[in-house]
């Protein structure tokens, strides 16, 4: 077996885990490969299925001694077609019928998990399928079947996903169904929830979790126009927010998708929150020994963009290996990691973020990660190491994206996991956080220990003074003893 190395990528990775990759030793090799954060999509599989997901991931996180971060990921109110029992491809031009109800679909006749389909859909819509590959346009709605042309075809298998335009859409998010997955895993601790089809703050607050590191943290999925309208609002009731591009584009012209996600990783980065760049990133490795020349640039652009972590959907669920695709992603993501424009990033944040008023927390905190990556810069230190009960202090400097090294020092083991997610961060279990000196001392000396610093070495020490999380106002250059 590999043995782990230490990570010198900034740009996080998440992996979907599935049917091709929950085996222990693929779990293991994926971790080795540089998986960072674990998915489990729950619009696949039992509530079972996930929590023993989830426990073997665990075991393997400690028996590695490598922090891995659990997303689980909601359905929402998702709209699936019924099980296609063998796997077919849709015909460019071909008329096939869609009608509302439960069971299996039949050849070129479709059922939908959506009792109102026939109101709601209108002749003329445009219906997309899975990930947006496959396009269909309503041509006439009959007694109790909508008829469809296809317009782009493609491959159909398994219970895939039918977007309908989400401002008709009549489900609420969370539906009953994510409260009770929510339920499950907030029993056993999960590190982050991520809620599907969020379409304003509101639906965050329905959730009704503890803020982190009691609960998990939140991840908005932002894939509807009305989310996009609702953006800062969303972003600001979250502890962090995916661009999912696949409904996203299908909501959006294709056109306006690129510029929608710098924007939406731009707005949640000067705000303290990871951004997660998502949907068909390396989607020709499912069957492909390497990805395709576009797939490898547009990883890179995404990481210039800034996002904090990069995800894997299907090409680690249901892939012909895993381990490779997350190995081949932290070769593309490090490479594009090493030409970051950090000094132009810093710059933008400074006049877009602190041009902004503010309460006075914010305002301290925003003050103070700007003197540390000013100083940092101009010292050339290497090293921010950051004490925080709650992350909020590891997030907060990254917002900078400084050249140096970002460690995340906690006492809350749900912390250090939901740190996994964070551009830049190395985070690192701690017994308690002391007084101020004893616990600067305490983790010099433990960053020494691991090899994360030298003997002499100047490194910026970030913490909060106070017990409120929220607020970072204490900033302290030590020489490591």
């Amino acid at each position: 077996m590999s043995t782990l190395v230490k990570v010198t990528r900034r740009t996080k990775i998440i992996a979907t885990i599935g049917p091709q990759s929950e085996s222990e030793s693929m779990l293991r090799e994926m971790i080795v490969a540089g998986m960072d954060v674990a998915r489990l999509n729950m619009s696949h599989g039992t509530i079972d299925d996930g929590l023993e997901r989830l426990r073997r991931i665990r075991a393997l996180s400690n028996e590695l001694d490598r922090p891995v971060g659990i997303l689980a990921d909601l359905p929402g109110p998702k709209v699936r077609l019924g099980t296609v029992q063998d796997p077919r491809d849709l015909v460019e031009d071909a008329l096939i019928l869609l009608e509302p109800g439960e069971g299996p679909s039949r050849p070129d006749h479709f059922m939908v998990d959506y009792e109102t389909l026939l109101t709601d859909v209108r002749v003329g819509d445009r219906l997309a399928i899975g990930d947006g590959s496959i396009v269909l346009e309503v041509s006439d709605v009959l007694d109790n079947a909508l008829q469809a042309r296809v317009l782009f075809g493609g491959n159909i298998q398994g219970r895939p996903g039918l977007h309908i335009p989400s401002d008709r859409l009549r489900i609420s998010t969370p539906t009953p169904q994510d409260l009770k997955i929510l339920d499950a895993f907030v029993e056993v601790g999960v590190d982050m929830i991520a809620v599907s089809f969020v379409r304003s703050a509101h639906d965050i607050r329905r959730v009704g979790l503890e803020p982190a590191p009691r609960g998990p943290l939140v991840v908005a999925k932002i894939e509807t126009r009305a989310a996009v309208e609702n953006l800062d609002g969303i972003i600001s009731a979250s502890g962090a927010v995916m661009v999912a591009r696949g409904d996203l584009g299908a909501e959006c012209s294709i056109e306006d998708l690129p510029h929608l996600q710098k924007d939406i990783i731009g707005r949640c980065i000067a705000l303290g929150r990871p951004a997660i760049t998502a949907t068909q990133m390396l989607e020709s490795m499912i069957s492909a020994p390497s990805p395709t020349r576009a797939e490898a640039s547009d990883v890179a652009n995404a990481v210039f963009d800034g996002t904090s972590a990069v995800m894997l959907s299907g090409e680690t669920a249901i892939g012909r290996d895993p381990a490779h695709v997350v190995a081949t992603m932290a070769r593309i993501a490090e490479r594009a990691d090493e030409q970051f424009d950090h000094d132009g990033w810093a710059h933008h944040i400074r006049r877009d973020r602190l041009s902004e008023p503010q309460g006075v927390d914010a305002a301290v905190t925003d003050v103070m990660t700007m003197a540390t990556w000013r100083a940092a810069a101009e010292m050339g230190v290497k090293t921010i190491i950051c004490i925080s009960r709650s992350g909020f202090t590891v997030r907060a400097i990254a917002r900078f994206r400084p050249a140096a090294n970002i460690l995340g020092f906690s006492p809350e083991e749900r912390t250090v996991r939901q740190l996994t997610m964070s551009w830049g961060a190395t985070p690192i279990l701690i017994d308690k956080i002391s007084d101020n000196s004893e616990s600067v001392r305490k983790v010099l000396l433990m960053a020494r220990e691991l090899g994360h610093i030298r003997v002499g070495e100047v490194v910026a020490v970030l913490g909060g003074s106070s017990a409120t999380v929220g607020s970072t106002d204490t900033l302290r250059m030590a020489r490591c003893p």
